[in-house]
């Protein structure tokens, strides 16, 4: 079992950052891909980023590449999501989510359904 407890989200202005963070408990998450999810007022769910449980890889959705970065801590049991420049069409509530079990060190998945496990959500708005 992995609970997943999400915190740094805010108001900030457009153009502005924020970090979001997530810790993990449970002995998988240094061997489990994690993401990070997001779900704006009436829109479903949507990719935003992931990290391979190495680090080595990370994927992004266009909407956000080149102004977010998605890291790890593994000895910190800690995924942060580094959000630049700032949007307001990136006003919405952030989730990060783990995958169940061993995975491949370079595996990445994108879709919701890979995921197992979710926090509980950080809201972010962006005003213009």
């Amino acid at each position: 079992q992995v609970q997943l407890v999400e915190s740094g989200g805010g108001l900030v202005q457009a153009g502005g950052s924020l970090r979001l963070s997530c810790a993990a408990s449970g002995r998988t998450f240094s061997t489990s891909p994690m993401g990070w999810f997001r779900q704006a007022p009436g829109k479903e769910r949507e990719f935003v980023a992931t990290i391979s449980w190495s680090s080595t890889i990370t994927r992004y959705a266009d909407s956000v590449k080149g102004r977010f970065t998605i890291s790890r801590d593994n000895a910190k049991n800690t995924v942060y999501l580094q959000m630049n420049s700032l949007k307001p069409e990136d006003t919405a509530v952030y989730y990060c989510a783990a995958k169940a079990g061993y995975s491949g060190a370079a595996y990445t998945p994108l879709t919701i359904r890979e995921y197992a496990y979710w926090g509980q959500g950080t809201q972010v708005t962006v005003s213009s």
